[in-house]
């Protein structure tokens, strides 16, 4: 991401915040190593485990949302330390606890078969679509705007939350850039393509691929959030065109709009066969599951996940080939956001193991309260999931909230695609759709906010956006709730 300005003096007012986090965590990391004298090493299970074993998932989450805004720069340069920090507060009072062995074994699974595919997936994306490079002069008219807005937000189920926002945010921005009221097109792009439309393929937004790798059907999010994203979808878009039209009376009053134009040229094609290959071997990696594992430290990998993972490298491989570099120049493709996500993302899915296992402990664990607002299984409380859900989506992480949320309802597939499907729904659409509730909500998110301001957009601040969101989002999710909740 690039950094917003006055991050040298933002860098002024981290040592508080640092100072707290690094104390956070050595109180973390002293109470387990306290507690493994007491105890000799024991097998795991989450009902042993205090609800205390859940600071440093819970320092690297509030790291990610407190940093970005109030030290920013500093953040830029250490973030990779800081969740390294998080990730040993968990590691060495468990492996002081449970042993060596134990804490190995727990790691290889997290690391070997959830987060490699995540972010090999992440990455296949990312590079693939900053390929391609969607230049000229666009009209930015109402009509024009929403039209764009609709293809970024069915492309997202395509290439990601994040490749659709990288190709369409600078085109729309560039449409746009005469009009002195532009910066709600931005902030409806945020809604709609970083968030919302990545609800119907695992392809689309991270929980939904972190499902997928769970055993939830590739085309189960497609057969049973369709109607509510299109239904959202449409309000939304209805909503964007009234007040874009609004403001595009009041600029063409002004004479500040410029006349018509439309050039618009579509450059590193190559790279569309490219994504149908990379869907091709996800949606074949979930059908070839029985040709057995490869055993590493413990942790059982599909050979069928290897293959995968290996073709969407070489995909990416052969699009950093066969792209003509000046597309990725004129994208201002780097590789520092998917960096960014590697290194934070290993930090939170080695510190959400405990997290997962006392949700799976049920009514045994330490979360029991949280349990008990949710329901059971037989009669599980979708209202509560989706608002949960999306909640903390919106002010946390989404993919790692949604695999809390997932392993409370009881962590199995099978179940949550049958008689648990509305409760699944539940989890699925409020993480995906909520992430939008405020910057820090979704990965995307906060990269178009720097884009858009790089490009001389004044967008709103933190709770100015919190607002807008509020204001335009809160009734159409009420309304979802309603219709498919109830």
């Amino acid at each position: 991401m690039a950094v917003i300005g006055k991050s040298r003096n933002l860098s002024k007012s981290a040592h508080p915040v640092l100072s707290i986090a690094v104390m956070a965590g050595i109180l973390a990391a002293a109470s387990g190593i306290a507690s493994a004298q007491a105890a000799e090493a024991a097998p795991f299970r989450g009902a042993q485990l205090g609800v205390w074993w859940i600071i440093p998932f819970a320092g690297i989450l509030a790291s990610l949302a407190i940093f970005p805004l109030a030290a920013l720069h500093l953040w830029h340069r250490r973030y990779g330390l800081v969740s390294l920090f998080w990730a040993l507060t968990f590691i060495i009072p468990f492996a002081a606890r449970f042993g060596v062995a134990e804490t190995t074994h727990e790691l290889a699974h997290a690391i070997l078969t959830e987060y490699v595919p995540f972010i090999v997936l992440i990455g296949a994306l990312y590079t693939i679509a900053g390929g391609i490079h969607v230049g000229g002069d666009i009209p930015g008219k109402p009509g024009a705007n929403t039209l764009l807005l609709l293809i970024g937000t069915a492309l997202a189920s395509i290439v990601g939350t994040t490749g659709a926002s990288m190709i369409l945010i600078r085109p729309l921005i560039r449409a746009n850039r005469n009009r002195p009221r532009n910066a709600h097109v931005a902030v409806f792009f945020i809604f709609l393509v970083s968030n919302i439309g990545g609800a119907l393929t695992p392809l689309g937004d991270p929980p939904l691929f972190l499902g997928y790798l769970q055993g939830v059907d590739f085309l189960w999010p497609l057969h049973n959030l369709w109607k509510m994203t299109v239904l959202l979808t449409a309000l939304l878009l209805a909503v964007f065109f009234l007040i874009d039209s609004y403001f595009y009376r009041q600029d063409k009053a002004a004479g500040d709009v410029p006349p018509p134009k439309l050039a618009l040229k579509i450059r590193g094609l190559i790279n569309l066969p490219l994504i149908v290959l990379l869907i091709a071997a996800v949606v074949a990696s979930g059908s070839y599951q029985s040709i057995g594992s490869l055993s590493v430290l413990g942790a059982a990998i599909p050979w069928a996940n290897v293959m995968r993972d290996i073709a969407l490298i070489v995909l990416a491989l052969a699009s950093l080939l066969l792209t003509p570099q000046i597309h990725r120049d004129n994208n201002v493709f780097t590789w520092g956001p998917v960096i960014e996500v590697a290194k934070i993302f290993a930090s939170i899915f080695v510190t959400i193991i405990p997290a997962i296992a006392i949700l799976k402990a049920g009514r045994e664990g330490s979360l029991s309260p949280l349990i008990a607002m949710l329901g059971d299984t037989q009669t599980p409380n979708n209202i509560a999931y989706f608002w949960l859900t999306g909640g903390l989506s919106g002010f946390l992480d989404n993919a790692p909230t949604y695999l809390v949320f997932f392993n409370a309802a009881g962590g199995q597939a099978s179940d949550l695609m049958g008689p648990l499907s509305p409760t699944l729904a539940a989890i699925s659409a409020g993480a995906v759709f909520m992430g939008a509730n405020s910057y820090i909500g979704n990965a995307p998110n906060f990269m178009v906010k720097a884009i858009a301001e790089e490009q001389g957009i004044q967008m709103p601040g933190f709770f100015g956006y919190m607002l807008r969101s509020g204001a335009i989002l809160a009734p159409a999710f009420l309304l979802i709730t309603l219709i498919f909740f109830r």
